[in-house]
Formats: C-alpha cells, sequence, structure tokens
C-alpha cells in the first residue's frame, strides 16, 4: 500500500528538484521553518511533558491527598482519569491530525496541555484536580501521534530511525526521569510545581512550533469524519481500560470486572464491522494485513507490559522496603534513564543499518534478562547490582520503543501516519495499563497467599481476617502494618515479615514480566522495515 503525495514546487519527474526541496536540508527561503531537526526539537519539547506526567503525578500523589483532604480512591483518579482520557483519544485525536493537519493538532494539544497543567496547579479541591487531568489527556492526545506524523512527513527515509530514536529518548527519559524531578519539586517547593512546571515548557513548544513547524499533509488525506467508527472504539477503548483500572478493586472474578471486558469486546467487534462498511474509515482494517505492523502494535503493549508494570513495582521497592526517600528512589533510577537515553540513538543507528528485527529481537532479550535479574532483588541488595539490572532494563527498552514506533508508523501510508502514531501510543498506554492490573493481580495473590503463613511462622499474634486483608493491602505496596504503640521487638518482626512477603510477590510479578518479554523475543522476529517510510521525504508544505 504506498501513498499519493504532493512535491512542493517541483515537477514529479525533476530528481534534482525534488533533492533541493527535501525536508532533509529545508527550504532556503523560509530558514528555519520546516527544518527536520528543529522540528524534532519542538515536538521533544511538547512530548516531554506529556510522557513526564505519566510519572511525575505518583510522587505528588500523597502531598496532594494530604493538602486537599483526599481519600486513597480519590487521589486513585489523579492518575487513572490522565491515562483513562488519553488512552481513550489517541487514535481519534491521530485521525484529526491526518485530517486538519499535524501542525495545527500538536500547537492546540500544546496549549491545552498547558493551560490544564496551569489550572491544576491552582486548584483547591480533588475534584477540580482530576477534572483537569482528563483535559490534560485529552489534549495529551492530539500532541504525541501529532509529533509522530511531523517527523515522519519531514525527514528523509534514511534518518527517519534516527529521529525516532532521540523521539522515543525523550519519551523514555522523560517517563523514568519523572520521579526524580516530581521528587525534587515536591520536597523543596510544593505539589503544585509539578503541574505549574508544563507552563513555561508549554510556551516555549508553541514558540518554536509556530516558527518552526511545517503542515505536511498527503494529497489523498482523510477529508471525512467516521463518526459512528469514533464512537464504538471509543467506547470498545474505554471498557477496557476501565476494567484494568477497577480491576485490582472489584477483582479479577467479579462480575462487573468481565461485564465490562465483554462490552469492549463486542464494541470492538461493532467497530471492526462498521469499519468494512464506511467510505473513509477511522483505521482502515487493511492497515492489519501488513504483518510487520500488527507485530510493531503488539511489541509495543508487550513491551510496556514489561516496562510500566515493571517500574511500578520498582518505585515501592525503592521507597518502602529500602526507606529512600523520593529524590534517592529517583537517582537510583538513573541507570535505567541513562541507558535509555544513550541506547534510543544508538538503537535508531543499528535499525538504519541492520533493519528492525535484530535490534527489537536483542532488547526484548534484555529486557528478559533484565526483569528476571530483578526477580533475584533483596530486601538488603546493594546498589551495584541494582544498577546493573536497571541499566539493562533500559538498554533492552531503547531499540523496541525506536523500533517497533518505526514499525508501525513507517508500514502505514503517509496520509494515516497520525493514526499509526495514535495506535504506537494507544498500544503502549494499553500495555501499560495491563502491566500495573495484571503484575498487579499476580503480586496480589502471591501476598494473600503466604501472608498468613509468614506471619505465623514468626510467632506473631494472630489476625482476624478483616485485619488480614488490612495488612495484605499494606504488604502489596511494600508497607509494614505496624500499628502505633507496638513495641520496638513486635515491629521489627512485623517489617521484616512484611518486606520478605513484599519480595516473594515482587519476585513472581517480575518473572511474569520476564516471560511476557520472551513471547515479546518472538513477535519482533515478524517485523521488517517500513515499507512507506519513504514517501515523508517528499511532502509538500502546505
Amino acid at each position: 500500500m504506498t501513498s499519493q503525495t504532493t512535491i512542493d514546487a517541483t515537477g514529479p519527474g525533476d530528481k534534482a528538484d525534488k533533492a533541493q526541496a527535501s525536508p532533509s536540508e529545508g527550504p532556503p527561503a523560509k530558514g528555519l521553518r520546516g527544518h527536520p531537526w528543529f522540528t524534532l526539537i519542538t515536538v521533544a519539547v511538547g512530548v516531554m511533558m506529556v510522557a513526564l506526567d505519566g510519572t511525575i503525578v505518583a510522587i505528588a500523589n500523597p502531598a496532594i491527598a494530604s493538602d486537599l483532604g483526599a481519600t486513597f480512591a480519590q487521589v486513585q483518579w489523579i492518575t487513572n482519569a490522565y491515562f483513562l482520557a488519553l488512552a481513550v483519544s489517541l487514535i481519534t485525536a491521530g485521525k484529526l491530525g491526518d485530517r486538519f493537519g499535524h501542525r495545527q493538532t500538536f500547537l492546540i494539544g500544546v496549549v491545552g496541555f498547558a493551560a490544564a497543567s496551569g489550572a491544576i496547579g491552582l486548584s483547591d479541591s480533588i475534584a477540580l484536580v482530576v477534572t483537569f487531568r482528563v483535559f490534560q489527556g485529552l489534549f495529551g492526545a492530539l500532541l504525541m501521534p501529532a509529533a509522530l506524523g511531523l517527523l515522519r512527513a519531514t525527514f528523509p527515509a534514511e534518518k527517519l530511525n534516527m529521529a525516532i530514536g532521540i523521539w522515543g529518548m525523550v519519551i523514555g527519559a522523560s517517563t523514568a526521569g519523572g520521579p526524580i524531578l516530581g521528587g525534587v519539586l515536591v520536597e523543596h517547593v510544593s505539589w503544585q510545581s509539578v503541574f505549574f512546571i508544563n507552563v513555561p515548557v508549554g510556551l516555549l513548544a508553541l514558540v518554536l512550533g509556530v516558527l518552526i513547524l511545517l503542515d505536511h499533509r498527503a494529497e489523498n488525506a482523510p477529508r471525512s469524519f467516521d463518526v459512528l467508527g469514533i464512537a464504538f472504539l471509543s467506547g470498545a477503548m474505554f471498557c477496557l481500560v476501565w476494567a484494568l483500572i477497577k480491576a485490582p478493586t472489584w477483582g479479577w472474578g467479579d462480575g462487573k470486572t468481565w461485564a465490562f471486558v465483554v462490552g469492549s469486546v463486542v464494541l470492538f467487534a461493532l467497530f471492526a464491522f462498521w469499519e468494512t462498511k464506511v467510505k473513509e474509515p477511522l483505521i482502515p482494517l487493511a492497515l492489519f494485513r501488513s504483518v510487520p505492523l500488527s507485530a510493531g502494535v503488539v511489541l509495543m503493549v508487550l513491551m510496556a507490559i514489561a516496562f510500566m508494570g515493571g517500574l511500578f513495582f520498582v518505585t515501592f521497592y525503592l521507597q518502602n522496603v529500602h526507606g529512600m526517600s523520593p529524590i534517592d528512589a529517583g537517582l537510583h533510577l538513573l541507570p535505567l534513564t541513562g541507558m535509555m537515553i544513550v541506547g534510543s540513538p544508538l538503537a535508531g543507528a543499528a535499525i538504519t543499518k541492520l533493519g528492525p528485527r535484530i535490534p527489537l529481537a536483542g532488547g526484548m532479550a534484555a529486557t528478559a534478562i533484565a526483569m528476571y535479574g530483578m526477580s533475584t532483588l533483596e530486601t538488603d541488595t546493594g546498589g551495584g547490582l541494582m544498577s546493573l539490572w536497571f541499566g539493562l532494563l533500559g538498554f533492552g527498552l531503547a531499540p523496541v520503543m525506536v523500533g517497533a514506533t518505526e514499525v508501525i508508523v513507517g508500514n502505514a501510508p503517509l496520509e494515516l501516519s497520525g493514526v499509526a502514531g495514535g495506535l504506537q501510543q494507544a498500544a503502549m498506554q494499553i500495555g501499560g495499563s495491563l502491566g500495573t492490573a495484571v503484575l498487579g493481580a499476580v503480586m496480589a495473590s502471591k501476598v494473600d497467599s503466604d501472608l498468613a503463613g509468614n506471619w505465623t511462622a514468626a510467632g506473631l499474634p494472630e489476625l482476624t481476617p478483616s485485619q488480614l486483608d488490612q495488612a495484605s493491602e499494606a504488604v502489596q505496596v511494600g508497607v509494614a502494618p505496624v500499628a502505633k504503640g507496638t513495641p520496638e521487638e513486635i515491629a521489627v518482626k512485623i517489617t521484616d515479615v512484611a518486606h520478605d512477603t513484599f519480595i516473594s510477590g515482587m519476585s513472581l510479578a517480575s518473572l511474569v514480566a520476564a516471560g511476557v518479554a520472551v513471547v515479546a523475543v518472538f513477535v519482533a522476529l515478524l517485523t521488517k522495515r517500513g515499507a512507506n517510510a519513504e514517501a515523508g521525504a517528499g511532502v509538500g508544505h502546505i
């Protein structure tokens, strides 16, 4: 499947003129406007805000709860509302970019995200915080696929992997670095500063976007909207992500959980049927005839399960078991962040030279080894061994973040680059939600099965069923359920039991994540270089 593109002020057969108009060199008369590397810097600044907010807010949640008098369930919605809005909207937002131009949607997304961030910082109730987090997710969904669409249209094929490598490095570093920055801001400024920081960053991205970005649009870009398709897909994504969010509370065997899962399956089926009937579908199902593209989507889901699920437990391990402050915990994750920063551009270069198959399979193999290594962590494991496994995890994730993105976007026609970008991001969000939910269920099951026996074996007073449930909830996040006034000797025993039980749960969850990564190695072998990656090299400027 190939795309029709418009050549800017050149004859279609004039290769020399076309080369002069290549986006890789930029039109001399327009200065910086449309320059590929400055375009990359611009979109990276905007994307950094969205990726950072995925993890930075977790550090601020306790301070928000204390200041606004929020319950634990309300605080959970600070994170859940953001991810829910983001995941549900990404593909539709990508289609908006394909329809109206990625420059416009990127700029609207940047302005809206920064404004919503400022509004959260000024909020005086948990309801307002959650409401504006929804708006953050919606506007973030606008700018993420648009960023990929701009890169795809601006960079020629031989430089696209390097550009996506740097783009992936920004996302990975922002995601992993969120706890560090969040810890510094919460401890030394305020929880509001975690959101206020997006305002100047958003202004910078807006100024750069107005000055640098060019709108690139394929000649056969979509001209209509598949409204019913949007409704079916949005409903299906909502039901799926809602089930994943609520499953830890409701339980995986609860009827409500399965009602939403079944509802999601039904809506996805209706969406697939409708897409075969409508003239301009939201997602042409023919896209998925491309085995590499489909493999790239699956690979992104599996990668996110291992990455986000693993990172979720590691933060509890560092802070609640090792007793580190948020800043110290973030610093101990620097090997993960650093290796993603170093590895992403290297991965881009390797993928350009070798194709995606070997780097992707090797990256997931390294991820599997790292997750296995993390399953061996103990309560007294030293920083050196932790750094080894964290660094290997970052090094393994880097080529997958880069290569899977290139496989998805590069195997889609240019006029669907926004939808492809939305698919890539939606796959990552769903994978992250799956990782947290499924690995969380593994952790909860292991803690529930081990805690009572470990408690009794330590010679501690017997707990009532209600007390055991409360203790289990605390232990699942590495917290020792020590009541005020407990004698020191008993408190030490409770702490040892809680931490040992948490470690056993984290170990099993890490082994499951390692198994997921092994499956992803075989999925990676189905990928290949994007068949349509070269389509962006000569696209016209509008």
